[in-house]
């Protein structure tokens, strides 16, 4: 589905990103591991096209994408839930949702907003106060149902358990893993690697801008340096 091959990227004169490559099959969790400044969001924010790249290709269902706009990208069937959550604070939670569908002229919006009620029902009971007002869980639970409202293929989710309570994370968590039971791919960027290992088909460690590793699930949990670096083992 997703082929980011021989990627370049930086900010000014510092690289971010030393020709990264990575591939995602439709209908997997595959999960970036690595420490703050290895260039996991560089990666993310090149796939959705905010974030510009120098060399490489990326391609999104035999589409070449570098050239796209990101809103282009969210039309083919990308949509991201940024680290930090990033919701419209003074808006309502349905109309953060509904920001969600801006791209699609087909959107029946009663319906989706009936699914995602039904996915988060916290949402439901807090549609009409302003996002601003929710917590921490419920502004990523809210930042996953406004990418959702694009009717993604592929969803990128940056962090999705940063500055969350371990219960909460569980529950974020499970939520991704019944989004793949449904048909979605994803591509998770997440520092807590063991639960991301958990939920995850595949992943990639990223070092310094580039990939040091690579495996699945099963090989990067017995990974012996990756259990050093990434698990406290």
């Amino acid at each position: 589905m997703l082929s980011v091959e021989d990627v370049r990227s930086g900010y000014g004169r510092i690289e971010a990103l030393h020709g990264v490559s990575i591939n995602i099959a439709a209908g997997e969790i595959v999960t970036l591991l690595g420490a703050n400044g290895a260039g996991k969001t560089t990666l993310i924010r090149a796939i959705c096209g905010v974030q510009p790249i120098s060399a490489g290709r990326i391609r999104f269902e035999n589409r070449q994408l570098e050239d796209l706009p990101a809103h282009a990208r969210v039309a083919l069937g990308i949509a991201q839930v940024p680290e930090g959550r990033q919701v419209f604070a003074p808006l309502s939670v349905e109309d953060n949702l509904k920001l969600g569908a801006w791209t699609r002229r087909d959107a029946n919006l009663v319906a989706e907003l009936a699914s995602i009620y039904e996915l988060f029902p916290m949402l439901a009971a807090n549609r009409h106060i302003s996002a601003g007002m929710l917590s921490g869980g419920q502004q990523q639970m809210l930042a996953i149902g406004r990418a959702l409202m694009a009717k993604p293929r592929l969803l990128l989710l940056d962090e999705p358990s940063m500055g969350l309570a371990p219960i909460l994370v569980e529950q974020i968590l499970d939520v991704v893993r019944g989004l793949k039971q449904a048909g979605l791919t994803v591509l998770l960027v997440e520092q807590n690697a063991r639960a991301a290992l958990a939920i995850a088909d595949r992943g990639y460690v990223v070092e310094t801008g580039r990939i040091a590793t690579s495996g699945s699930a099963a090989q990067l949990l017995a990974d012996d340096r990756v259990q050093a670096a990434y698990l406290g083992v």
